[in-house]
């Protein structure tokens, strides 16, 4: 018998954003056009029960070209971006070619790319191995974009030319420890150049401003999403900072701890902009089996952006 009520504040928005979207929309309009397998280079996007899904419907995922053997398939390349030599060699083997890559990361490619073109010596903040990252650094000559992962890298860099750096950021980075990485560089270097328009996309800024709104008002706090997604991650460490310190990642090999929850009256619910609802329905539905819910939906703000996926796709 359920005798413990439970209440459950749902922050919105939460899940998919419009980049993913597209990227899953991408893999599914191209196993249509072409048949299967299809093959994706990297996770398409950084959630288990997606990839799943689409290996389920004949999409084969590599790592790097090499690995496909019969190059007469399609490739598409992940949300996350790509080198420009992956495209090249695509190009080398004859392979179509689908460009999953999220509008949002594209603009920060190419944003680095005319910096770069105007002489400027460029600092990307990211995260260390990051696909994004690698992505975002291959769209240069080496040597010209150098790494920051935090505030300590920051008052330590030195760069070779100081009087023209610029910075682009990872899209999916915690907002509160971005600016304060800024805020080091502009100090070191008052005439660095800063993006015309910020490159943490909105799906990110918006869910950390949703999980903000209500982690203080929880006694946990839980963020459904991929230990490798790092929009994710940074979401449990924004709940965490903003009063919640039992938050957790709720991610596909996770036990969830009633002996926890069991001391809770309030907790906290979010996911990751790569995690399909279906994976939030079913926590709340373990969490059903065992408590009176009471569940409240908190929306700070209404996502209505859409992408487009490529013409030749349609």
């Amino acid at each position: 018998m359920k005798n413990k009520k439970l209440n459950i504040l749902l922050s919105a928005p939460r899940g998919f954003c419009a980049g993913v979207e597209r990227a899953i929309e991408i893999v599914e309009k191209s196993l249509k056009k072409y048949g299967s397998p299809v093959y994706v280079r990297h996770e398409i996007v950084h959630n288990k029960y997606v990839v799943d899904d689409l290996k389920s419907k004949g999409a084969i995922f590599v790592e790097e070209l090499e690995e496909i053997s019969d190059k007469t398939r399609p490739v598409i390349f992940s949300a996350h971006g790509v080198p420009k030599h992956v495209s090249i060699d695509a190009m080398k083997h004859n392979m179509e070619y689908v460009d999953a890559t999220c509008p949002l990361v594209s603009k920060v490619h190419r944003e680095a790319e005319n910096l770069n073109k105007l002489g400027f010596h460029l600092i990307l903040i990211g995260h260390k191995n990051h696909p994004e990252v690698i992505g975002t650094m291959g769209q240069l000559p080496k040597g010209s974009i150098d790494l920051i992962q935090d505030e300590n890298e920051a008052e330590n860099y030195s760069p070779k030319i100081k009087d023209k750096i610029a910075y682009v950021t990872q899209t999916t980075l915690s907002v509160d420890d971005t600016i304060n990485i800024i805020n080091v560089l502009k100090k070191k270097f008052p005439n660095i150049k800063e993006p015309v328009k910020e490159d943490i996309c909105y799906a990110t800024t918006n869910r950390q401003k949703a999980v903000k709104n209500i982690a203080q008002k929880c006694d946990m706090f839980f963020v459904i999403g991929s230990r490798n997604s790092s929009n994710s991650v940074r979401l449990v460490e924004v709940a965490q900072k903003s009063g919640c310190v039992e938050s957790y990642l709720i991610h596909s090999e996770s036990v969830i701890p009633f002996d926890k929850i069991n001391n809770c009256e309030t907790i906290g619910v979010s996911s990751g902009a790569s995690a399909p609802e279906i994976l939030v329905n079913d926590f709340l539905d373990k969490l059903n089996q065992k408590y009176q819910l009471e569940i409240k939906e908190v929306e700070i703000i209404k996502e209505d952006i859409v992408f487009k996926v490529p013409k030749k796709l349609n």
